[in-house]
Protein backbone atom coordinates (compact mmCIF):
# COMPACT_ATOMS: atom_id res chain seq x y z
CA UNK A 1 0.00 0.00 0.00
CA UNK A 2 1.23 3.43 -0.67
CA UNK A 3 1.09 6.26 2.16
CA UNK A 4 0.41 9.67 1.33
CA UNK A 5 1.08 12.63 3.97
CA UNK A 6 -2.06 15.03 4.48
CA UNK A 7 0.72 17.71 5.14
CA UNK A 8 1.31 17.85 1.90
CA UNK A 9 -2.09 17.50 0.27
CA UNK A 10 -1.39 14.35 -1.68
CA UNK A 11 -2.54 10.94 -2.62
CA UNK A 12 -0.87 8.13 -3.35
CA UNK A 13 -2.31 7.04 -6.82
CA UNK A 14 -2.07 2.99 -7.82
CA UNK A 15 -3.45 2.32 -10.29
CA UNK A 16 -4.33 -0.91 -12.44
CA UNK A 17 -2.01 -0.47 -15.89
CA UNK A 18 -2.18 -4.10 -18.31
CA UNK A 19 -0.33 -2.41 -20.94
CA UNK A 20 2.75 -0.69 -21.54
CA UNK A 21 5.02 0.37 -24.00
CA UNK A 22 8.99 0.74 -23.28
CA UNK A 23 12.22 1.09 -24.67
CA UNK A 24 14.97 -1.30 -23.75
CA UNK A 25 18.66 -0.42 -24.21
CA UNK A 26 21.14 -3.34 -23.62
CA UNK A 27 24.87 -1.91 -22.72
CA UNK A 28 27.21 -1.59 -25.46
CA UNK A 29 30.56 -3.76 -24.96
CA UNK A 30 33.71 -1.96 -23.67
CA UNK A 31 36.25 -1.26 -26.01
CA UNK A 32 39.37 -3.35 -26.48
CA UNK A 33 43.48 -1.35 -25.08
CA UNK A 34 45.94 -0.65 -27.00
CA UNK A 35 48.90 -1.18 -24.53
CA UNK A 36 52.70 -2.05 -24.59
CA UNK A 37 54.46 -3.50 -21.90
CA UNK A 38 57.34 -1.01 -20.82
CA UNK A 39 59.18 -2.08 -17.76
CA UNK A 40 63.57 -1.57 -17.05
CA UNK A 41 65.69 -3.79 -18.60
CA UNK A 42 62.72 -4.68 -20.75
CA UNK A 43 63.15 -4.15 -24.12
CA UNK A 44 60.07 -3.88 -26.61
CA UNK A 45 57.85 -6.04 -23.94
CA UNK A 46 55.25 -6.52 -26.40
CA UNK A 47 51.85 -5.90 -26.53
CA UNK A 48 49.67 -5.75 -23.19
CA UNK A 49 46.19 -4.71 -24.04
CA UNK A 50 43.74 -5.83 -22.19
CA UNK A 51 39.80 -6.85 -23.48
CA UNK A 52 36.44 -5.03 -22.67
CA UNK A 53 34.09 -6.03 -20.81
CA UNK A 54 30.58 -7.09 -22.38
CA UNK A 55 27.70 -4.81 -22.11
CA UNK A 56 24.74 -6.06 -19.45
CA UNK A 57 21.76 -7.56 -20.76
CA UNK A 58 18.67 -6.99 -20.01
CA UNK A 59 16.35 -9.52 -18.50
CA UNK A 60 12.28 -9.68 -17.28
CA UNK A 61 10.92 -12.20 -14.11
CA UNK A 62 7.45 -13.11 -13.70
CA UNK A 63 7.15 -12.08 -10.05
CA UNK A 64 3.61 -13.31 -8.07
CA UNK A 65 3.47 -10.52 -6.20
CA UNK A 66 3.07 -7.99 -9.17
CA UNK A 67 -0.66 -7.25 -10.16
CA UNK A 68 -0.26 -4.17 -12.45
CA UNK A 69 2.31 -2.75 -14.78
CA UNK A 70 1.97 0.62 -13.51
CA UNK A 71 5.87 0.69 -12.72
CA UNK A 72 6.19 1.12 -16.33
CA UNK A 73 3.92 3.79 -17.21
CA UNK A 74 5.87 6.54 -16.21
CA UNK A 75 9.40 5.33 -16.60
CA UNK A 76 9.60 3.53 -20.27
CA UNK A 77 13.22 3.74 -20.72
CA UNK A 78 15.53 1.39 -19.48
CA UNK A 79 19.58 1.28 -20.22
CA UNK A 80 21.67 -1.54 -19.36
CA UNK A 81 25.61 -0.69 -17.84
CA UNK A 82 27.80 -0.76 -20.77
CA UNK A 83 31.29 -2.89 -19.71
CA UNK A 84 33.76 -1.11 -19.11
CA UNK A 85 36.95 -0.60 -21.71
CA UNK A 86 40.38 -2.78 -21.50
CA UNK A 87 43.40 -2.09 -19.73
CA UNK A 88 46.78 -2.52 -19.88
CA UNK A 89 48.95 -5.34 -18.30
CA UNK A 90 46.24 -7.79 -19.94
CA UNK A 91 43.19 -6.31 -17.61
CA UNK A 92 39.69 -7.52 -19.10
CA UNK A 93 37.11 -4.44 -18.81
CA UNK A 94 34.24 -5.36 -16.47
CA UNK A 95 31.29 -6.64 -17.55
CA UNK A 96 28.22 -4.59 -17.41
CA UNK A 97 25.53 -4.99 -14.82
CA UNK A 98 22.45 -6.92 -16.27
CA UNK A 99 19.03 -4.98 -15.50
CA UNK A 100 16.25 -7.28 -14.27
CA UNK A 101 12.79 -5.77 -15.00
CA UNK A 102 10.30 -7.43 -12.95
CA UNK A 103 6.45 -7.78 -14.02
CA UNK A 104 3.10 -9.33 -13.28
CA UNK A 105 3.04 -13.21 -13.75
CA UNK A 106 0.70 -13.09 -17.42
CA UNK A 107 2.96 -11.02 -18.97
CA UNK A 108 3.24 -11.27 -22.64
CA UNK A 109 6.33 -9.51 -24.16
CA UNK A 110 5.73 -8.33 -27.46
CA UNK A 111 8.00 -6.78 -30.04
CA UNK A 112 6.59 -3.33 -31.09
CA UNK A 113 8.32 -2.95 -34.60
CA UNK A 114 7.71 -6.45 -35.65
CA UNK A 115 4.77 -7.56 -33.75
CA UNK A 116 6.33 -10.91 -32.56
CA UNK A 117 5.98 -11.87 -29.75
CA UNK A 118 9.14 -12.30 -27.75
CA UNK A 119 8.25 -14.64 -24.47
CA UNK A 120 4.92 -14.97 -22.31
CA UNK A 121 5.88 -15.28 -18.32
CA UNK A 122 3.04 -17.28 -17.07
CA UNK A 123 5.02 -18.89 -13.71
CA UNK A 124 6.26 -17.00 -11.32
CA UNK A 125 10.51 -16.73 -11.42
CA UNK A 126 10.38 -17.64 -15.08
CA UNK A 127 13.18 -15.42 -17.02
CA UNK A 128 13.35 -13.74 -20.46
CA UNK A 129 16.03 -11.91 -22.31
CA UNK A 130 14.53 -9.41 -23.94
CA UNK A 131 17.92 -7.47 -24.83
CA UNK A 132 21.50 -8.79 -25.41
CA UNK A 133 24.65 -6.85 -24.06
CA UNK A 134 26.72 -6.40 -27.05
CA UNK A 135 30.47 -8.19 -27.13
CA UNK A 136 33.48 -6.57 -25.91
CA UNK A 137 35.99 -5.61 -27.79
CA UNK A 138 39.90 -7.01 -28.12
CA UNK A 139 42.58 -5.84 -27.32
CA UNK A 140 46.04 -5.52 -29.06
CA UNK A 141 47.54 -8.53 -27.08
CA UNK A 142 44.53 -9.99 -29.10
CA UNK A 143 46.48 -9.17 -32.82
CA UNK A 144 50.34 -10.21 -32.07
CA UNK A 145 51.92 -12.80 -34.64
CA UNK A 146 55.04 -14.03 -35.33
CA UNK A 147 54.97 -11.44 -38.11
CA UNK A 148 53.58 -8.92 -36.42
CA UNK A 149 54.79 -8.43 -32.69
CA UNK A 150 53.80 -4.58 -32.06
CA UNK A 151 49.93 -5.05 -33.19
CA UNK A 152 48.51 -1.43 -33.38
CA UNK A 153 44.44 -2.98 -33.89
CA UNK A 154 42.36 -3.05 -31.71
CA UNK A 155 38.46 -3.37 -31.52
CA UNK A 156 35.85 -1.54 -30.55
CA UNK A 157 32.71 -3.20 -28.60
CA UNK A 158 29.67 -4.13 -30.18
CA UNK A 159 26.16 -1.89 -29.35
CA UNK A 160 23.66 -3.78 -27.04
CA UNK A 161 20.46 -4.84 -28.30
CA UNK A 162 17.85 -1.46 -28.46
CA UNK A 163 14.20 -2.54 -28.73
CA UNK A 164 10.80 -1.47 -28.32
CA UNK A 165 8.45 -3.53 -26.52
CA UNK A 166 4.81 -3.87 -25.92
CA UNK A 167 3.91 -5.31 -22.20
CA UNK A 168 0.52 -6.77 -22.13
CA UNK A 169 -0.83 -8.67 -19.13
CA UNK A 170 -3.21 -11.15 -18.80
CA UNK A 171 -5.15 -12.12 -15.42
CA UNK A 172 -4.13 -15.86 -14.81
CA UNK A 173 -7.36 -17.41 -13.41
CA UNK A 174 -9.08 -21.08 -13.91
CA UNK A 175 -12.73 -19.19 -14.47
CA UNK A 176 -13.95 -16.32 -15.97
CA UNK A 177 -17.39 -14.29 -14.89
CA UNK A 178 -19.34 -12.56 -18.52
CA UNK A 179 -22.30 -10.24 -17.22
CA UNK A 180 -23.75 -6.90 -18.06
CA UNK A 181 -23.12 -4.44 -15.25
CA UNK A 182 -24.87 -5.24 -11.96
CA UNK A 183 -25.49 -8.91 -13.10
CA UNK A 184 -24.03 -9.89 -9.40
CA UNK A 185 -20.15 -10.76 -10.39
CA UNK A 186 -18.82 -9.29 -7.96
CA UNK A 187 -21.01 -10.51 -5.56
CA UNK A 188 -20.86 -13.87 -6.51
CA UNK A 189 -17.15 -13.50 -6.27
CA UNK A 190 -17.21 -12.40 -2.76
CA UNK A 191 -19.54 -15.17 -1.83
CA UNK A 192 -17.55 -18.04 -2.86
CA UNK A 193 -14.17 -15.99 -1.81
CA UNK A 194 -12.43 -14.23 0.48
CA UNK A 195 -12.23 -11.65 -1.90
CA UNK A 196 -14.12 -8.26 -1.18
CA UNK A 197 -14.40 -6.19 -4.39
CA UNK A 198 -16.80 -3.42 -4.10
CA UNK A 199 -20.24 -3.45 -4.44
CA UNK A 200 -23.33 -1.44 -4.88
CA UNK A 201 -26.27 -0.77 -6.36
CA UNK A 202 -25.21 1.15 -9.79
CA UNK A 203 -23.95 0.47 -13.33
CA UNK A 204 -20.18 0.09 -13.56
CA UNK A 205 -19.05 -0.15 -9.99
CA UNK A 206 -16.52 -3.02 -11.16
CA UNK A 207 -13.85 -0.91 -13.20
CA UNK A 208 -10.47 -3.41 -12.73
CA UNK A 209 -10.45 -7.23 -12.51
CA UNK A 210 -11.04 -8.36 -9.67
CA UNK A 211 -8.98 -12.22 -8.49
CA UNK A 212 -10.37 -14.50 -5.97
CA UNK A 213 -9.57 -18.03 -4.76
CA UNK A 214 -12.55 -20.59 -4.48
CA UNK A 215 -11.45 -23.11 -1.90
CA UNK A 216 -13.79 -26.36 -2.38
CA UNK A 217 -12.28 -28.19 0.23
CA UNK A 218 -8.95 -28.12 2.34
CA UNK A 219 -6.15 -28.92 -0.87
CA UNK A 220 -8.79 -28.15 -4.33
CA UNK A 221 -9.20 -24.61 -5.22
CA UNK A 222 -9.76 -22.53 -8.30
CA UNK A 223 -8.78 -18.67 -9.24
CA UNK A 224 -11.99 -16.43 -10.39
CA UNK A 225 -11.90 -13.26 -12.33
CA UNK A 226 -14.34 -10.59 -12.37
CA UNK A 227 -13.99 -8.20 -15.03
CA UNK A 228 -16.28 -5.05 -15.57
CA UNK A 229 -19.15 -5.41 -16.94
CA UNK A 230 -20.76 -5.60 -20.82
CA UNK A 231 -22.79 -2.83 -21.96
CA UNK A 232 -24.02 -3.22 -25.84
CA UNK A 233 -21.49 -1.86 -28.48
CA UNK A 234 -18.93 -3.11 -26.12
CA UNK A 235 -17.14 -4.52 -29.72
CA UNK A 236 -17.33 -0.93 -30.95
CA UNK A 237 -15.05 0.01 -27.48
CA UNK A 238 -18.28 0.98 -25.82
CA UNK A 239 -17.84 1.13 -21.93
CA UNK A 240 -15.00 -0.19 -19.68
CA UNK A 241 -15.74 -4.27 -19.86
CA UNK A 242 -14.05 -4.76 -23.83
CA UNK A 243 -11.09 -3.79 -22.56
CA UNK A 244 -10.86 -6.22 -19.95
CA UNK A 245 -12.21 -9.12 -22.21
CA UNK A 246 -8.32 -10.35 -23.10
CA UNK A 247 -8.41 -11.24 -19.36
CA UNK A 248 -10.39 -14.08 -20.00
CA UNK A 249 -8.54 -15.46 -22.57
CA UNK A 250 -6.25 -17.65 -20.58
CA UNK A 251 -9.56 -18.97 -18.30
CA UNK A 252 -10.63 -22.55 -18.82
CA UNK A 253 -14.30 -22.01 -17.97
CA UNK A 254 -16.14 -19.01 -18.52
CA UNK A 255 -19.54 -18.31 -16.60
CA UNK A 256 -22.41 -16.22 -17.91
CA UNK A 257 -24.12 -14.56 -15.05
CA UNK A 258 -27.37 -12.65 -15.97
CA UNK A 259 -29.97 -10.57 -13.46
CA UNK A 260 -32.98 -12.60 -13.30
CA UNK A 261 -35.17 -9.53 -11.75
CA UNK A 262 -33.06 -6.44 -13.14
CA UNK A 263 -34.02 -3.57 -11.41
CA UNK A 264 -34.88 -1.36 -14.62
CA UNK A 265 -37.47 -4.04 -15.28
CA UNK A 266 -35.66 -4.64 -18.41
CA UNK A 267 -35.79 -8.42 -20.29
CA UNK A 268 -33.19 -11.37 -18.75
CA UNK A 269 -33.76 -12.48 -22.06
CA UNK A 270 -32.27 -9.75 -24.08
CA UNK A 271 -29.95 -8.94 -21.59
CA UNK A 272 -28.53 -12.22 -22.12
CA UNK A 273 -28.46 -12.29 -25.44
CA UNK A 274 -26.35 -8.68 -25.53
CA UNK A 275 -23.23 -10.70 -23.33
CA UNK A 276 -23.59 -13.21 -26.39
CA UNK A 277 -23.69 -11.22 -29.24
CA UNK A 278 -20.88 -8.78 -27.67
CA UNK A 279 -18.56 -11.76 -27.32
CA UNK A 280 -18.89 -13.18 -30.43
CA UNK A 281 -17.99 -9.87 -32.18
CA UNK A 282 -14.70 -9.33 -30.22
CA UNK A 283 -13.79 -12.57 -30.14
CA UNK A 284 -15.30 -15.80 -31.87
CA UNK A 285 -12.89 -17.97 -30.89
CA UNK A 286 -13.05 -16.79 -27.17
CA UNK A 287 -16.78 -17.29 -27.66
CA UNK A 288 -16.32 -21.01 -28.30
CA UNK A 289 -14.66 -21.40 -24.93
CA UNK A 290 -16.51 -23.68 -22.46
CA UNK A 291 -19.42 -21.53 -21.15
CA UNK A 292 -22.08 -21.92 -18.59
CA UNK A 293 -25.07 -19.81 -17.80
CA UNK A 294 -25.58 -18.79 -14.19
CA UNK A 295 -28.72 -16.85 -13.80
CA UNK A 296 -28.80 -14.68 -10.38
CA UNK A 297 -30.53 -13.09 -8.10
CA UNK A 298 -33.15 -15.74 -7.88
CA UNK A 299 -34.29 -14.75 -4.12
CA UNK A 300 -35.49 -11.75 -6.39
CA UNK A 301 -38.41 -13.68 -7.80
CA UNK A 302 -41.22 -16.29 -6.36
CA UNK A 303 -40.64 -19.60 -6.56
CA UNK A 304 -42.92 -20.74 -8.91
CA UNK A 305 -41.85 -18.00 -11.57
CA UNK A 306 -38.10 -19.49 -11.66
CA UNK A 307 -38.83 -22.03 -13.93
CA UNK A 308 -40.64 -20.06 -16.61
CA UNK A 309 -38.10 -17.10 -16.29
CA UNK A 310 -35.19 -19.68 -16.96
CA UNK A 311 -36.98 -21.70 -19.48
CA UNK A 312 -37.44 -17.89 -21.12
CA UNK A 313 -33.51 -17.21 -21.40
CA UNK A 314 -32.49 -21.03 -22.37
CA UNK A 315 -34.83 -20.66 -24.98
CA UNK A 316 -33.78 -17.13 -26.24
CA UNK A 317 -30.13 -18.37 -26.29
CA UNK A 318 -31.19 -21.47 -27.68
CA UNK A 319 -29.05 -23.08 -25.02
CA UNK A 320 -27.92 -26.66 -24.66
CA UNK A 321 -24.80 -26.58 -22.10
CA UNK A 322 -25.27 -26.21 -18.50
CA UNK A 323 -27.45 -23.85 -16.47
CA UNK A 324 -27.61 -22.82 -12.79
CA UNK A 325 -29.91 -20.67 -10.89
CA UNK A 326 -28.15 -19.35 -7.82
CA UNK A 327 -28.60 -16.36 -5.62
CA UNK A 328 -24.63 -15.38 -4.47
CA UNK A 329 -26.13 -12.59 -2.34
CA UNK A 330 -27.64 -15.57 -0.27
CA UNK A 331 -25.42 -18.41 -1.47
CA UNK A 332 -28.41 -20.51 -2.43
CA UNK A 333 -26.82 -22.50 -5.10
CA UNK A 334 -23.40 -21.51 -5.13
CA UNK A 335 -21.58 -24.61 -3.26
CA UNK A 336 -23.36 -27.37 -5.69
CA UNK A 337 -21.82 -24.53 -8.87
CA UNK A 338 -18.44 -24.60 -6.96
CA UNK A 339 -18.73 -28.31 -6.42
CA UNK A 340 -18.84 -28.76 -10.24
CA UNK A 341 -16.62 -26.09 -11.65
CA UNK A 342 -14.36 -27.98 -9.45
CA UNK A 343 -14.88 -31.41 -10.98
CA UNK A 344 -14.94 -30.37 -14.05
CA UNK A 345 -11.16 -28.75 -14.42
CA UNK A 346 -10.24 -31.70 -12.98
CA UNK A 347 -11.55 -33.53 -15.54
CA UNK A 348 -10.28 -31.49 -18.10
CA UNK A 349 -6.93 -31.26 -16.68
CA UNK A 350 -7.07 -35.30 -17.00
CA UNK A 351 -8.02 -35.11 -20.04
CA UNK A 352 -5.21 -33.12 -21.40
CA UNK A 353 -2.68 -35.41 -19.46
CA UNK A 354 -3.92 -38.50 -21.46
CA UNK A 355 -5.39 -37.02 -25.03
CA UNK A 356 -2.77 -35.54 -26.82
CA UNK A 357 -4.70 -34.36 -29.67
CA UNK A 358 -7.12 -32.42 -27.54
CA UNK A 359 -4.29 -30.63 -25.70
CA UNK A 360 -3.37 -29.38 -29.28
CA UNK A 361 -6.71 -28.71 -29.92
CA UNK A 362 -7.01 -26.67 -27.03
CA UNK A 363 -3.31 -24.98 -27.56
CA UNK A 364 -4.63 -24.04 -31.07
CA UNK A 365 -7.72 -22.48 -29.41
CA UNK A 366 -6.03 -20.65 -27.01
CA UNK A 367 -3.72 -18.73 -30.04
CA UNK A 368 -6.78 -18.18 -32.12
CA UNK A 369 -7.85 -16.58 -29.54
CA UNK A 370 -5.07 -14.60 -28.40
CA UNK A 371 -4.67 -13.13 -31.96
CA UNK A 372 -8.47 -11.91 -32.28
CA UNK A 373 -8.10 -10.30 -29.05
CA UNK A 374 -5.10 -8.52 -29.42
CA UNK A 375 -6.23 -7.64 -33.40
CA UNK A 376 -9.36 -6.64 -32.12
CA UNK A 377 -7.92 -3.81 -29.44
CA UNK A 378 -5.63 -2.74 -31.87
CA UNK A 379 -8.21 -1.60 -34.71
CA UNK A 380 -10.12 -0.14 -31.22
CA UNK A 381 -6.57 2.14 -30.72
CA UNK A 382 -6.58 2.49 -34.41
CA UNK A 383 -10.31 3.99 -34.43
CA UNK A 384 -9.57 6.20 -31.18
CA UNK A 385 -6.33 7.30 -32.24
CA UNK A 386 -8.46 8.78 -35.84
CA UNK A 387 -10.87 10.43 -33.71
CA UNK A 388 -8.10 12.56 -31.47
CA UNK A 389 -6.48 13.57 -35.04
CA UNK A 390 -9.79 14.92 -36.00
CA UNK A 391 -10.55 12.16 -39.00
CA UNK A 392 -14.06 10.59 -38.67
CA UNK A 393 -14.50 7.05 -38.71
CA UNK A 394 -17.49 4.93 -39.55
CA UNK A 395 -17.53 3.19 -36.47
CA UNK A 396 -17.03 6.25 -34.47
CA UNK A 397 -19.11 5.84 -30.91
CA UNK A 398 -22.41 8.19 -30.36
CA UNK A 399 -21.43 10.98 -27.84
CA UNK A 400 -24.30 9.68 -25.16
CA UNK A 401 -22.16 6.44 -25.08
CA UNK A 402 -19.75 6.22 -22.07
CA UNK A 403 -16.22 5.52 -23.25
CA UNK A 404 -13.51 4.13 -21.08
CA UNK A 405 -11.72 7.74 -22.38
CA UNK A 406 -14.09 9.24 -20.52
CA UNK A 407 -12.45 8.55 -17.02
CA UNK A 408 -8.98 8.35 -18.87
CA UNK A 409 -7.51 9.20 -21.81
CA UNK A 410 -4.74 7.37 -21.24
CA UNK A 411 -3.92 6.00 -18.00
CA UNK A 412 -7.16 3.78 -17.52
CA UNK A 413 -9.11 3.85 -14.30
CA UNK A 414 -7.61 5.06 -11.26
CA UNK A 415 -7.40 3.39 -7.51
CA UNK A 416 -6.40 5.76 -5.04
CA UNK A 417 -5.36 4.78 -1.39
CA UNK A 418 -5.17 7.17 1.01
CA UNK A 419 -4.02 6.87 4.92
CA UNK A 420 -5.93 8.50 7.39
Amino acid sequence: MWFCSSLWREACVMKFVDEVSIRVKAGDGGNGCMSFRREKFIENGGPNGGDGGDGGSIFMVADVNLNTLVDYRYTRHFDAERGSNGGSADCTGRKGEELVLRVPVGTTIIDATTQEIIGDLTKDGQRLMVAQGGWHGLGNTRFKSSTNRAPRQTTPGKPGDQRDLKLELKVLADVGLLGLPNAGKSTFIRSVSAAKPKVADYPFTTLVPNLGVVSVDRWKSFVVADIPGLIEGASDGAGLGIRFLKHLARTRLLLHLVDMAPLDESSAPDAAEVIVNELEKFSPSLAERDRWLVLNKCDQILEEEQEARKQEIVDRLEWTGPVYVISAIAKEGTEQLTRDIMRYLEERSQRIAEEPGYAEELAELDQRIEDEARAQLQALDDQRALRRSGVKSVHDIGDDDWDEEDVDDEDGPEIIYVRD
